[in-house]
């Protein structure tokens, strides 16, 4: 994955595809979860500038995470233009 190799120097440790387990089902899942210290990066990956998706989804993962802004970032990675937006 070219995000994994661009951002890779930057963690502690890197976990692909991290699924986020309720008590009976999955409630989601993260396309790249990155620690540096205490703090929690999650990325979500999109072909194309799909940014509006991308966030509701991070939004949604922080939450079933019960992380807030001060120990986590959201990032945005769009595949066609190789760029990396925080949201």
């Amino acid at each position: 994955m070219k995000l994994y190799e661009e951002i890779k120097h930057r963690y502690d440790d890197i976990i692909l595809n991290y699924r986020i387990k309720g008590r009976k089902c999955s409630l989601g899942e993260i396309d790249l979860l990155a620690r540096k210290g205490e703090v929690l990066d999650l990325y979500e990956v999109k072909c194309s500038h799909r940014i509006v998706k991308a966030r509701k989804q991070l939004y949604k993962a922080r939450k079933n995470m019960k992380l807030n802004s001060s120990n986590s970032n959201l990032f945005f990675y769009c595949g066609s233009s190789d760029s990396i937006m925080s949201i």
